[in-house]
């Protein structure tokens, strides 16, 4: 749990599931406490607690979305609530990781782990680790105060609702160091390691690995396209692997390392096949074949994510792949 300070409100930040992460400014977060209540106020800006069993969420069972009630960013889900017998309303997990910061609180004499929507700052509550075991181990204690519900199937407020994003798939090699390169790339909002181009549903990573599923390691890209280009990605692609290496990406061989696009849709076949045409005129490959494959979905079939294990590889086990300079 990463207790470290707010980030800097500088350039846009966005969480995986593209919501928008950019640090709200005083003058906007005065704005939206204008319209708290005093016992809100007590809570979410001068890190208060509500008492125990009095909150107008703790017994409620609908299904839905919690929001922060100072900026609505969405924080948890009711697939995630649970009673814990505490008295607060609480959740083994946020709806996404990067929704929520976390702080070291050293109040009352004691050391707890504080939570803090990760866009305003509100004070939400504390995490613990006595939660479910079969799930997180971990029990977010909420104030209801700190909260707004929205049941499913209601309209979100437009703060709550992710930006609108496009979605890219490149294959290039191992996954691990495409997708780790592609989610340092600026604009990409996530990367996904899976499987595409092959036959068999739902394959394995070994299944894969033994040649026979006829898929090849694939990375999904969601970005946002006004602030990168998918001619901008198909640019980074080029430069995060060897498009001339022919189902082989340095030491890793077979036809699952093969360079493969898969246009999501009309206009980015053309796109991509254009690049592609262009780049056997490029200096960089005088002499060299470039093999990139382009398969659009209808041909290529659909994206199944990798294994758990094989996801955000690098970040899990303590360093990046260098982003590559421009050659």
């Amino acid at each position: 749990m990463d207790t470290t300070s707010a980030p800097k409100p500088d350039a846009p930040r966005y969480s995986r599931s593209a919501h928008d992460l950019t640090p709200l400014s005083k003058e906007r977060t005065d704005q939206l406490a204008a319209s708290l209540t005093d016992e809100e106020r007590r809570i979410i800006l001068r890190k208060g607690t509500e008492p125990a069993f009095c909150g107008n969420l703790l017994d409620n069972k609908k299904d839905g979305v919690y929001l922060c009630r100072l900026c609505s960013l969405p924080l948890f889900s009711s697939h995630a609530k649970f009673n814990s017998g505490t008295g607060w309303p609480s959740f083994f997990k946020p709806v996404d990781p990067d929704h929520v910061r976390y702080e070291r609180d050293t109040s009352h004499a004691m050391t707890r782990v504080e939570i803090l929507c990760a866009r305003c700052g509100a004070h939400l509550g504390h995490v613990f680790d006595d939660g479910p075991r079969e799930t997180t181990g971990l029990r977010y204690c909420l104030n209801s105060a700190a909260l707004e519900f929205h049941e499913k199937g209601a309209d979100l407020p437009a703060a709550a609702r992710p930006i609108m994003t496009e979605t890219a798939y490149f294959a290039g090699g191992c996954f691990w160091g495409v997708e780790d390169r592609f989610q340092q790339t600026p604009g990409v909002i996530d990367a996904l390691s899976g499987y595409m181009g092959g036959s068999k549903p739902d394959p394995t990573y070994r299944q894969v690995c033994e040649g026979d599923t006829g898929h090849a390691e694939t990375v999904r890209v969601a970005f946002d396209p006004t602030r990168v280009s998918y001619d901008d990605l198909l640019a980074a692609f080029f430069k995060y692997h060897d498009p001339t290496q022919l189902n082989r990406q340095g030491p890793d061989v077979g036809s699952q390392y093969r360079s493969a696009i898969f246009p999501a849709d009309a206009g980015q076949l053309k796109a991509a096949r254009a690049f592609v045409d262009a780049q056997q005129a490029n200096p960089r490959f005088k002499g060299r074949r470039v093999v990139t494959q382009v398969l659009p979905l209808d041909q290529a079939g659909a994206f199944f994510p990798a294994e758990d294990d094989h996801q955000d590889y690098h970040e899990k086990h303590g360093g990046h792949c260098p982003l590559p300079s421009d050659p």
